[in-house]
């Protein structure tokens, strides 16, 4: 198992870890992370890692076996030694963007009010895909209502319920094709606002910002039809 520090602390830019084992195919695992792995349409980090007498650099990170984060090195090279203390330094510029993106996206869903059939997030450009058989809103409404709650600097933060309570509450998931992971008896809930009613509330294991206010002005782009029911909005950094 893999601690993942960037539950608790999305900000944390460099730690130290031990290496618990090397995949066959080069993948470094240790027991602890600032990285995050591949899921929920977020990409997994990148940056490098440092131990005495070596160094390499972290192209992605994704999901091993069970709870294991495994780094994947950008080329073949030296890899730490099982057992070994390494440096993780985080590509902090690119999580940040990635972190604003995701924190963007949960607002669109919020502006745009409809099932989410698909999404992706990426440091330049992200978009959500909607069940939408009919345009409900034009550009300009989304753009001008986005922007509002993006400067409305609401608390971005995050809270846990069990299983069940979810299951009392299926209309906190917004996502059509994916479903929260289940098993590990709890589900983490991302919740925007601090008032008794939320801006929003939904199950996300990504990272996000502390406010709305960090997100910085985005720009909406075309809503596209992807489908007889499936509508496509981007959003990119203005």
């Amino acid at each position: 198992m893999t601690q993942p520090l960037f539950r608790e602390d999305a900000y944390l830019k460099t730690a130290t870890a031990r290496v618990v084992r090397v995949t066959e195919e080069g993948g470094i695992v240790t027991d602890r992370s600032v990285f995050y792995p591949t899921g929920g349409g977020q990409p997994g980090d990148s940056g490098r890692l440092v131990w005495d007498g070596g160094a390499c650099d972290v192209a992605n990170t994704v999901k091993g076996n069970g709870d294991e984060i495994v780094l994947l090195p950008t080329e073949a090279g030296p890899l730490p030694p099982v057992g070994a203390e390494v440096e993780m330094r985080l590509d902090w510029e690119r999580r940040h963007r990635h972190m604003r993106m995701h924190t963007a996206l949960h607002l669109l869903s919020v502006v745009v009010p409809l099932p989410v059939t698909g999404g992706q997030i990426g440091a330049e450009k992200s978009r959500l895909d909607f069940d939408m058989p009919e345009v409900i809103q034009d550009r300009e409404f989304i753009q001008a209502r986005l922007g509002q709650l993006i400067d409305a600097d609401d608390p971005v933060g995050s809270q846990w319920i069990t299983e069940a309570e979810l299951d009392a509450n299926p209309e906190l998931v917004k996502t059509l094709a994916v479903q929260p992971p289940r098993g590990a008896g709890r589900i983490r809930l991302v919740r925007i606002g601090d008032r008794d009613v939320p801006v929003d509330l939904q199950p996300c294991g990504g990272t996000h910002v502390r406010s709305t206010a960090e997100i910085g002005p985005v720009r909406v782009g075309k809503i596209e039809n992807k489908g007889r029911s499936n509508r496509r909005i981007s959003l990119t950094f203005a």
